[in-house]
């Protein structure tokens, strides 16, 4: 039996890329679109998908209908609600929303008790690479600096890749050196302080999608690791296993690295 599918903030530009996925799936099976600035538009007319699905206003809308997974691609301050509610539905969540913070990831661990969430600031499965390649490197070099470049319509600086990154790289790093900068010209040239001091770099410019880059420098030699998503289907696979995965995997997960088995 297929899983069956509901997309939240389907007609966004993340949304609509979700649901052409999860109707591209013969073992997915999108039954419902959820988006409160579109609703009562077709599916159709807003993604050009094959599908007869009105927009509903909200997911109190889907009570009655069986759904096994909701998948939320919104704001911060709309998903905390919709989290709400998937949990006392007993439904799973499959979350790519950025800016949730540790207390957010706090109150879902105690809220999913009786259905699974699964949260990743990047579905990309080669970001999650670079994040472990890097969590590799890093003990072997005494400086370290983070760069995200996205697009310019991102609201939240740092991205939340580059925060989850850079605490991996904080626990992992061993001796680093100190920053020697005694004069700083422009206030934040030296970036944003990052868990564990590591400066992050937030480039917000036109033609970009999401790009992470790690520098890491030690005695007379560099290493730089870096992915880039230059569309958004990139994160489609992640989000597809995700989906598929999220009923193995009880109460709260972090992250893409427990279905990879990293």
């Amino acid at each position: 039996m297929s899983i069956r599918v509901a997309v939240v903030g389907a007609a966004g530009r993340m949304g609509r890329t979700v649901c052409e996925a999860v109707s591209g799936d013969s073992g997915l099976s999108l039954v419902a679109a959820v988006d409160p600035l579109h609703a009562g538009l077709d599916l159709r007319s807003v993604t050009g998908l094959d599908a007869d699905l009105p927009i509903l206003p909200a997911l109190e809308a889907l009570d009655g209908l069986a759904v096994d997974v909701v998948v939320d691609f919104t704001a911060a301050a709309a998903a905390r609600e919709n989290l709400r509610w998937c949990a006392q539905a007993g439904i799973h969540a499959v979350v790519g929303t950025t800016g949730l913070d540790d207390d957010d990831l706090d109150r879902l661990r105690a809220a999913f008790t009786t259905s699974n969430c699964l949260v990743a600031p990047n579905f990309a499965i080669g970001a999650v690479l670079m994040m472990r390649l890097a969590e590799l490197a890093a003990p072997w070099f005494t400086s370290v600096e983070v760069i995200e470049l996205h697009h310019d319509a991102k609201i939240d600086a740092p991205s939340g890749t580059s925060l989850l990154l850079t605490r991996r790289l904080a626990a992992a790093a061993g001796q680093r050196e100190p920053d020697a900068t005694t004069a700083v010209v422009l206030e934040g040239a030296r970036g944003a302080e990052g868990p564990g001091g590591i400066p992050i770099h937030s480039v917000r410019l036109r033609g970009m999608v999401a790009h992470h880059e790690v520098l890491l420098g030690t005695t007379g030699q560099s290493l730089s690791i870096r992915h880039d998503s230059y569309d958004r289907s990139s994160f489609m696979p992640g989000v597809l296993l995700a989906v598929k995965r999220v009923a193995d995997h009880p109460g709260l997960t972090v992250g893409l690295d427990e279905l990879l088995d990293l």
